[in-house]
């Protein structure tokens, strides 16, 4: 007979698969880091939304990049990277996310590459549904243009919202109504009325357009010549207590800490003071959120998928930080 102990419940190498085999949508346990079914942070894929809080989604899209594609592989790279956070809950965080919060991983929204001006009515009737459960969203793309099908969904449950854009690109260049960019979505959603430019914020930005549409602009400049304190300081003395919408473009980072992204921009903030903003947001009136532009196949060591991943978990850790279990 053999004197080996078997593993304890708590031992990694105990569980596998966790993305179909967890029997809760709460709780953080310990899984191989290297094998597995690759759900976000080994949360169950699954699309019953019954008691659950917050779903965690995929949106493939990248046919409005204006420079290079690939960030339709964000969602999959993203889930692959998170592996590495879940046994574990978040650093700098006193609590765990998934102690508070019921979250899944609803999978990836879907709609036909090849009708591409029904893209935006599928997605955002796709949200709505999430939505009408009563569940948030944290979206992975994607390119941005994603966010704006999300973002009519969401101000149709909650009015118009405060977007606080972390990003190297203001997206709110001039267009008309039809065209389907990921340069000009946030023009439109000033103009249809989605977001509230005096209570929104734009951070990281170092790309220039004179026409904010009235959106408070942080460059990346200010950032590093101010600190993250007084980065987090005017960003609540601009949305206040209001409805937000965080949505998080990967290439707000500097390219040395995230490469893999399509229209990179030198100059912009690195990984750890950027945790340090997110978590002075803890308690913000949070509704929705989303993190895009995460482009694999010009990462390198998934520096950008990783990045991704932890910010993706920083934004579950502020929608966590409004309650408590």
């Amino acid at each position: 007979m053999s004197d080996v102990k078997h593993p304890s419940s708590l031992d990694e190498y105990s569980h596998g698969d966790l993305a179909y085999t967890r029997s809760t949508p709460y709780g953080t346990i310990a899984e191989s880091s290297y094998a597995g079914a690759l759900s976000f942070m080994r949360r169950k894929f699954t699309k019953d939304l019954t008691g659950v809080d917050v779903a965690v989604l995929g949106i493939p899209f990248d046919t409005s990049v204006s420079n290079r594609p690939g960030c339709r592989f964000g969602p999959r790279a993203i889930r692959q990277a998170s592996s590495i956070l879940a046994w574990d809950h978040a650093w700098g965080w006193s609590f765990d996310p998934f102690d508070r919060l019921a979250v899944v991983d609803y999978g990836d929204f879907i709609f036909d590459p090849g009708y591409p001006m029904s893209v935006p009515e599928e997605l955002e009737r796709q949200a709505a549904k999430v939505l009408q459960a009563d569940v948030a969203t944290l979206m992975l793309g994607g390119d941005h243009f994603s966010t704006y099908p999300m973002l009519k969904a969401h101000a149709q449950k909650h009015g118009p919202l405060s977007l606080i854009q972390f990003d190297a690109h203001s997206d709110t260049w001039t267009d008309n109504s039809t065209r389907i960019d990921h340069g000009t979505m946030f023009y439109r959603a000033v103009k249809d009325g989605l977001i509230n430019p005096e209570t929104s914020i734009q951070v990281g930005i170092r790309t220039n357009n004179e026409d904010t549409q009235g959106l408070t602009t942080i460059t990346a400049d200010w950032v590093r010549n101010n600190g993250a304190q007084a980065t987090i300081d005017r960003m609540l003395k601009v949305t206040g207590q209001s409805a937000c919408y965080i949505s998080f473009d990967i290439d707000c980072l500097d390219p040395a800490f995230a490469p893999g992204t399509g229209t990179p921009v030198v100059g912009g903030l690195n990984t750890g003071e950027t945790r340090e903003i997110l978590r002075g947001l803890a308690g913000i009136n949070l509704k929705g959120m989303d993190l895009v532009e995460v482009a694999p196949a010009y990462d390198h060591a998934e520096i950008t998928a990783l990045a991704g991943a932890t910010l993706a978990l920083d934004l579950l850790c502020i929608y966590a930080s409004q309650t408590t279990r």
